[in-house]
């Protein structure tokens, strides 16, 4: 059989290189003098063993690249053998040949796939080798069975690209941390994966953002993916099926035709273990300390030599990282010690409460920033109740002011507030509002008119001098945050017309790139959502079922068997981005679901 029948990249390189290349220069390793510039890349003339090899042996074994041209390896770590050995592959260059050999012994009895797509570019311009992959086997036949799918981001659904699909014959979840894999794969640019020539038997399948390249899952550092229950692969591998093709993935009409069987969300997990892992004192009444696991669970805690209702504490939400606060207006010792009774985990995987003294010394700044309170070279604000307001005219009427303290307040009077209100004649009156301390930070507050806002009109919040004094004892100074609803005729509303709500979900509209959230609501009936005030560009609608009803998008646990809470999002026309129009009023109707069917 000739080698171009089973590399058919291969010999469409060939006979392309053959039209477009002059004689004689193909195989030089310096570019001629003159004439284009060399764009071709380099394709293989000889492989060594034959694509389809069985008996080949499991010790010493090399595999043999040979090339039109003289060619380097580029990426190492995209030389991939499946199933993957302890040690990665390695090789070496001989002539215009890539040898890539192993230092651990092949297993018998087992096909073997190895893929050196994206890894080797030809000597002269780089040009990229297009891809290719060997099978070959140490017993007497080859796996003829494959897989498919795609491995996408679980908040975002954007495909994850250099993810390792790894799949397992063991039932036992704990092969991912300590074996590697029966087979495996690396993603693409499109997060898509084939995982080809493997049996006909039942696998469990995962996903690893495998930072280490080890093979394995570490639970502390990396993300994983996983599939609820067993898989069969039920396709065989042909060599002309459009899904075994190397394209370019710059050709999207032919990397989305794709069929892709599986698709897996990858997820950060929270560990399991309970303990302190971080501390550090960030001022002189203030510190923080860090958890390993969320929902730490706290007994008592006091700061030694201080009364226990000195300390103010405000958990994050994930209840894994705790602020510190010392009420005391007495000057603070370089190290505070911080006594804590809490419920960790002990060498046997038990939580079990447990005592700690944390000891919380002050850095070199913050020693700095306690020497310079005697010294006249102190700034404003270092003797300020300091405080951030937050008044934007898109979001004013869902969010109303915020005003957000950098120390928790001791005394507050926030009926002091002036809400001043101005018409486009230029008239005056007052308004009423109603203050809202935020339930995951006692910072932060929310200011919220009670009477409508109305187009046109001027709204300030006036916050005046010396209501306000925090844990440092300083006040407040005067302030007046200025707002109004956006006049831009050019801006656009888009209405979400929501039904088949059965549980709680949480909708967000994101920008293009959907890393940033611009508008959020929690739903839990039936109804309209508005998005008002939209500029023209791309947006996208992510719909979180939140199963819990806690207000956050909740990651999975592979050893809980709990996939990651359900993110979908709302599509027109086939398209994930939804393009806003100037002055437009877009009308969407949503089935929640049927969605999430």
């Amino acid at each position: 059989m000739k080698i171009q029948n089973l590399i058919p990249i291969a010999a469409a390189a060939l006979i392309l290189a053959s039209v477009m290349m002059p004689s004689g220069c193909a195989n030089t390793t310096t570019p001629p003098s003159g004439g284009p510039k060399d764009t071709i890349p380099p394709y293989i003339t000889a492989i060594s063993p034959m694509p389809g090899t069985t008996g080949v042996p499991t010790h010493n074994a090399r595999i043999s690249f040979t090339f039109n041209e003289y060619v380097k390896v580029k990426e190492q770590s995209n030389i991939y053998l499946s199933p993957p050995l302890e040690k990665a592959p390695k090789y070496k260059i001989k002539g215009k040949s890539v040898v890539v050999y192993f230092e651990n012994d092949l297993q018998p009895n087992t096909t073997y796939t190895l893929d050196i797509t994206g890894a080797i570019v030809d000597n002269n311009e780089g040009n990229p080798f297009p891809g290719y992959t060997l099978v070959f086997s140490t017993g007497p036949q080859i796996d003829s069975f494959m897989v498919t799918g795609t491995v996408r981001d679980c908040n975002t659904l954007q495909p994850v690209k250099g993810a390792t699909v790894m799949l397992y014959r063991s039932d036992a979840d704990s092969a991912v941390f300590n074996a590697r894999p029966d087979a495996s794969a690396k993603t693409d640019d499109w997060g898509f994966f084939l995982i080809r020539n493997i049996s006909d038997t039942l696998y469990r399948v995962y996903a690893v953002q495998d930072a280490n390249n080890d093979n394995k899952y570490q639970m502390e550092s990396e993300r994983i993916a996983f599939l609820d229950s067993a898989f069969r692969p039920a396709t065989v591998y042909r060599d002309r099926m459009p899904e075994v093709l190397k394209y370019d993935m710059k050709d999207t009409a032919r990397v989305m035709a794709r069929r892709s069987e599986l698709e897996l969300h990858l997820f950060r997990e929270k560990p399991s273990r309970q303990l302190i892992v971080k501390k550090e004192r960030v001022g002189d009444r203030t510190a923080y300390i860090t958890f390993m696991a969320p929902n730490a669970q706290i007994n008592s805690m006091r700061i030694m030599g201080l009364p226990k209702e000195k300390l103010i504490t405000q958990f994050n939400p994930q209840r894994d990282s705790l602020e510190i606060w010392v009420n005391d207006q007495r000057r603070m010792p370089d190290t505070l010690k911080l006594a804590i009774n809490y419920m960790k985990t002990d060498t046997a995987g038990i939580l079990r409460a447990t005592d700690e003294v944390v000891r919380l010394a002050r850095d070199k700044k913050a020693k700095a920033a306690a020497a310079k309170s005697s010294r006249r070279d102190l700034k404003h604000e270092d003797t300020t109740c300091v405080f951030t307001g937050i008044a934007e005219s898109e979001t004013i009427e869902q969010y109303g002011f915020t005003l957000e303290f950098k120390y928790p307040l001791i005394e507050s009077a926030f009926d002091s507030l002036q809400l001043r209100c101005v018409n486009p004649r230029q008239k005056e009156s007052y308004g009423a509002f109603t203050v809202t301390r935020d339930t995951s930070n006692l910072r932060r507050y929310t200011v919220m008119p009670k009477d409508k806002l109305l187009p046109g009109w001027e709204y300030f919040l006036k916050v005046p001098r010396r209501k306000f004094r925090d844990v440092n004892g300083f006040y407040n100074d005067s302030t007046v945050l200025k707002v109004s609803l956006p006049s831009d005729e050019k801006l656009s509303t888009m209405h979400l017309h929501l039904t088949g709500v059965t549980k709680r979900y949480i909708i967000d509209l994101l920008n293009e790139k959907r890393d940033k959230t611009i508008r959020s609501f929690v739903v839990d009936t039936d109804g309209t959502v508005t998005f008002p005030y939209i500029r023209t560009g791309k947006y996208s609608v992510r719909i979180t079922e939140d199963a819990n009803g806690n207000g956050l998008v909740d990651t999975g646990s592979l050893l809980e068997h709990r996939q990651p809470e359900k993110v979908k999002f709302f599509m027109v026309g086939g398209n994930y981005q939804i393009t806003i129009p100037e002055r437009s009023e877009l009308e969407q109707n949503i089935n929640l679901k049927e969605l999430f069917q």
